[in-house]
């Protein structure tokens, strides 16, 4: 250090300046030492006190455990006499929280959490609420949305107008056809609500009701393919005793006896779908399961929910009766009456046959096409559409067995006439009316093809599938050789 007294030159205050520095410099090193101190000496006695608030914390789970209040109160009094009494109320508030979330867990016989531990609780206890909650809620969306849709199934199933129709334990069902679907599907000729523009008569004029189309679709269990048969409404008969039908308030009475010799059609007239499905099932040997009647003021208004239904028209439709029906020629769009003559149409001067087979070619053909459209993404997507249709579908059909599942099925089944996803065909007959104007049917050829159909095996006409026939080959080539082989062996 330099003398303050002698002369100052630019050297000494050169030299005074570094000396002020460093001591400056010590006295901060002094300062933050001390601070370095203290700051020591406040967490040891903070940890001191954690420890002291742990301990007693303790002691008040152990006395709630071992029932001994008495001596952890004893233990606190003596605590106080060493003078942490001071400590003591400045944790006051932290024990007595502690002692309320160690008391939540006393009776379960775990020890007291520290503040991080509570935190750390509480935490996962918030994410596991919110889980739960989640949950709650993802469950309750689901019920709704399932009550929703089993709720409108209800509705439309209660829609459809129930009447009994079938006949599952007659004796003329075949064995096995478990798993089957098998639907009667009956056009009823009935004048009920028809218009003027129909050009079909009234009620009055026309009374009663007949069956001016009779299909049965049969679709097996696996689901594999679709066979729809058309019975000629003019096919001779002989109709079983049924009960007698009033079409309009749709009750059965007293037993109507058995007639020879007269049409399909008065099966429906004369005993209701109960008759119709027990003549079905003496002709054909399948369990019907299903019985699905459709008026004709209905149909068109099935029609025209859908927008109409485009069919391939090759020749103008002309009828005897109805008259020019469809004088397009192409994929024509019909809708209303117009898709109504198209099926109803019996006479047509173009047909071939001129007769009732060339009608219920065209009854197939357009209603493949009309379940196409319905289940096209057109409809389907279109809350107006299918409602209207849905509406239209079930004022106008009866039966029995009938409801939202089984209408899919069927509609899934019988879609696809053009692509051949179905197989349309006619029951056998001899193709020429007879002296009482009936159709009479080839009894052989008929139950070679419903034994078909119930066995779920080729039609008759049909292929075998290639991969039966090489089967069927390769088992010849080994029973082939099997028999040479021996004679082989023997050989010298």
């Amino acid at each position: 250090m330099t003398d303050q007294m002698e002369p100052v030159d630019e050297q000494t205050q050169y030299k005074r300046k570094i000396d002020n520095t460093l001591a400056r410099f010590s006295a901060a090193h002094d300062e933050l030492e001390a601070e370095e101190s203290e700051r020591r000496a406040r967490k040891e006695r903070f940890a001191a006190r954690i420890e002291h608030t742990r301990t007693k914390l303790q002691a008040v789970v152990t006395s709630k455990i071992g029932g001994r209040a008495s001596a952890v109160k004893a233990d606190g009094n003596a605590d106080g006499d060493t003078g942490e009494r001071a400590d003591a109320d400045a944790d006051q508030e932290d024990e007595s929280r502690a002692d309320d979330r160690s008391g939540e867990h006393a009776d379960e016989g775990e020890p007291a959490r520290t503040r991080l531990q509570e935190k750390k609780k509480r935490k996962n206890d918030r994410a596991r609420l919110a889980s739960k909650t989640l949950a709650i809620v993802a469950a309750a969306l689901v019920f709704l949305a399932t009550g929703a849709m089993w709720g409108a199934k209800t509705w439309f199933d209660s829609k459809f107008n129930q009447i009994a129709a079938l006949d599952e334990n007659s004796a003329h069902i075949m064995p096995g056809q478990l798993g089957d679907e098998n639907f009667i599907i009956l056009g009823s000729d009935t004048r009920e609500g028809a218009e003027a523009e129909e050009n079909v008569g009234t009620a009055s004029e026309v009374g009663g009701a007949r069956s001016d189309t009779l299909m049965v679709a049969h679709v097996p269990e696996d689901r594999s393919r679709a066979v729809v048969v058309s019975f000629p409404r003019d096919l001779e008969i002989t109709r079983p005793a049924c009960e007698r039908w009033d079409s309009s308030s749709g009750r059965y009475g007293e037993v109507i006896p058995a007639a020879e010799q007269v049409k399909i059609n008065t099966a429906f007239s004369v005993g209701g779908p109960k008759c119709v499905t027990k003549v079905v099932q003496e002709l054909t040997g399948m369990k019907i399961n299903h019985f699905v009647g459709i008026d004709f003021h209905g149909f068109k208004g099935m029609v025209d929910a859908v927008g109409g239904v485009r069919v391939q028209i090759d020749e103008p439709i002309v009828d005897q009766t109805l008259g020019k029906v469809v004088t397009e020629t192409g994929n024509v769009k019909l809708e209303g009456d117009q898709a109504l003559n198209y099926v109803r149409a019996r006479k047509v001067y173009s047909d071939p046959t001129f007769s009732d087979y060339g009608r219920m070619q065209r009854q197939q053909k357009f209603l493949s096409a009309l379940l196409d459209r319905t289940l096209s993404s057109d409809v389907l997507f279109d809350t107006g559409k299918l409602s209207n249709f849905i509406d239209a579908f079930t004022r106008s059909t009866f039966g029995e067995g009938i409801g939202v599942d089984q209408m899919l099925t069927l509609a899934q089944s019988m879609r696809g006439f053009d692509a051949g996803k179905v197989e349309f065909l006619t029951v056998p007959t001899v193709g020429e009316a007879n002296e009482r104007g009936n159709e009479v049917l080839l009894e052989q050829d008929s139950q070679a093809l419903f034994d078909a159909i119930i066995d779920n095996t080729p039609l008759p006409g049909e292929e075998k599938p290639a991969d039966e026939s090489s089967t069927g080959e390769q088992a010849s080539s080994e029973e082939q050789q099997a028999v040479e082989q021996p004679a082989s062996a023997s050989a010298p």
